[in-house]
């Protein structure tokens, strides 16, 4: 018998599950690139950061947008390039298992040659690692968005992956999408589950406007004080719906952070302040103008790469470490009194290929997921080409979803929100009930039929737009531009709110914003009140089984009309007709 490549990597998948590659297979399974998480000694502290998992225990594929215009001052700078522009900045040869790991090109081809990544009980082991490396010198933090992704942590409203968070050993955690679960559920977790201290200084209740987390905490290591400073999502009642967190007001605060920033300093005589923050990209790097005094922004929400060197914004160092487990970011830190002399920093992707999973990780995921496994495993459908979300306009996942809400709802067209979680599925992959709900999973998954106007539709598309494409972060609210089907548009991303989109038709036909004329629209995932549908999942899964074998050859894009001189923000521009 001849193995390929593929197949011995296919093989070592299995093996790595089953316990039976330790630490120095990694050295040679890679030849002669060595042992990428062999790293020599350094500093007197070790901050080691993950975010953004959204409840993916196990490996997954996930592939880098094709495109993530910035804007303004963000434009052609990091976490805004694609493709080979990212790779060219940061120094990557093409097709090696780093640009792999941080670019879209060539994904389903690379994929086969290294691998899923991710999965706790390989995270788990390569933060051991870590640890026993550096004892009493290391701290785990997790940036958010862990409580919420995947079927079984809805079905167990979180509680599944606050298990794995604290065997997993998380120090400090701030939150997001852990909000929908409603306020009791998330206070109940935290005050009865959670080891970790969960932190957020920008939070406060409506009532007393007292601060519903503890803002930070100072912890001693190696004889030096390293302040924590929480920052929750300060977008969640606008991005999520509001009456699952009635009584609590979020917000930057950028003034409370000062504020929390000079306590940690002069109050408690911290030697280092890190921010670990769910604000995004863009926004750290503002807020980082505004405060002064924070040494590191470990940030998330974005889901950006923004490695293998930080980014600075004054003195502070700034990160953003990607998502679904892909990578984790380690400092190591020379802090001295009241200062840190110096850093060194590692952007470490998590191949699970090539990682021993470690037993107790291994073992605690699978009795979370027994009970759930029938369900879980229930074949679909089966994908001829490649099914990713990410991107700023449409991914093939969710051409698939809005081709759906069309047919089974008999609509004209079809909106789907612009979430940045949703794993892959490589060509030839069955689709599992699974993956429906790794696509769908949230508390407030009703579909919805509604009837608008041409006008009103475009109002819609450009109120959302200006979430998204604002030149100020601080009007920046996440996530990726909605999806549509059957709606044909031109989109300027520079242009002002009601301006930025253009020439939109509708099956091929133009719209009149003075039209009376109403479309009979699907959506779901309703923000402003809950209502009565069907879940949008039973919907998707159905329409998967009446198809059998799907396949996405062209997406519904818009044209992009802008200056494309030096735009690095998209990988391929011929995508987007221009």
């Amino acid at each position: 018998m001849n193995l390929t490549r593929r197949d011995f990597l296919q093989m070592a998948g299995i093996a790595g599950a089953a316990g039976f590659f330790g630490p120095g297979a990694i050295a040679s399974a890679w030849g002669a690139d060595g042992d990428p998480y062999e790293i020599s000694d350094y500093g007197n502290v070790t901050l080691l950061h993950m975010t953004d998992s959204h409840a993916q225990l196990l490996p997954v594929w996930w592939r880098e947008p094709d495109t993530n215009i910035g804007l303004g001052s963000a434009r052609d700078q990091p976490p805004h390039l694609c493709g080979k522009w990212m790779l060219e900045y940061y120094g990557i040869p093409m097709k090696t298992k780093d640009a792999h790991a941080f670019s879209c090109l060539d994904y389903t081809d690379l994929a086969h040659k290294y691998g899923k990544v991710g999965g706790y009980a390989h995270i788990h082991s390569l933060v051991n690692r870590f640890r026993q490396a550096r004892p009493n010198k290391t701290l785990l933090l997790d940036g958010g968005d862990t409580w919420q992704g995947s079927a079984t942590s809805l079905w167990t409203k979180g509680e599944d992956m606050v298990g794995a968070q604290n065997l997993l050993g998380v120090d400090d955690f701030v939150g997001h999408w852990e909000f929908t679960y409603g306020q009791e559920r998330v206070q109940d977790l935290i005050k009865n589950k959670l080891k970790a201290n969960f932190l957020a200084q920008n939070v406060f209740s409506s009532t007393w406007n007292e601060l519903v987390f503890k803002p930070y905490v100072i912890h001693e290591i190696s004889g030096r004080k390293i302040a924590v400073i929480g920052q929750a999502f300060p977008f969640t009642p606008i991005a999520n719906p509001r009456y699952l967190t009635p009584d609590w007001v979020f917000s930057i605060h950028p003034g409370h952070m000062q504020k929390m920033v000079d306590e940690c300093r002069q109050t408690h005589k911290a030697d280092a302040v890190v921010v670990l923050s769910h604000n995004g990209a863009d926004v750290d790097m503002k807020m980082a103008s505004q405060v002064q005094g924070i040494d590191i922004i470990l940030g998330g929400h974005t889901h950006d790469i923004m490695g293998p060197k930080p980014f600075r914004v004054g003195k502070t160092i700034i990160i953003n470490t990607s998502t679904n487990g892909k990578v984790l970011a380690r400092f190591d830190l020379d802090v001295g009194k009241g200062k840190i002399n110096g850093f060194k920093f590692y952007y470490l992707p998590v191949f699970s290929n090539l990682i021993k999973a470690d037993p107790k990780m291994a073992a605690y995921v699978d009795s979370v997921r027994t009970p759930f496994k029938t369900k879980l495993a229930e074949p679909i459908a089966v994908t001829e080409s490649l099914l990713y979300r990410r991107d700023n306009f449409n991914g093939t996942f969710d051409q698939l979803l809005c081709n759906a809400l069309m047919d089974e709802m008999d609509c004209e067209a079809a909106f789907s929100p612009g979430f940045r979680w949703g794993y892959c599925k490589l060509p030839g992959e069955t689709i599992t009930m699974e993956d429906v709900m790794g696509q769908t999973a949230i508390t407030y998954p009703q579909v919805t039929v509604n009837e608008y106007t041409g006008a009103e539709i475009k109002n819609i598309m450009e109120q959302v737009a200006d979430n998204i494409f604002n030149k100020d972060p601080y009007y920046q609210q996440g996530g990726d531009m909605m999806r549509v089907g059957n709606i044909q548009y031109t989109f300027n991303p520079d242009a002002l709110i009601y301006h930025r989109i253009s020439n939109m038709h509708i099956g091929g036909k133009p719209v009149s914003s003075s039209s009376k004329k109403k479309y009979k629209m699907a959506g779901w995932a309703p923000v402003v009140a809950p209502v009565e549908g069907k879940a949008v999942w039973d919907v998707f899964a159905h329409w998967l089984k009446d198809k059998k074998t799907v396949r996405v050859d062209k997406l519904e894009l818009p044209r992009l009309t802008r200056n494309m001189e030096n735009n690095h923000g998209i990988a391929e521009p011929k995508t987007y007709g221009l």
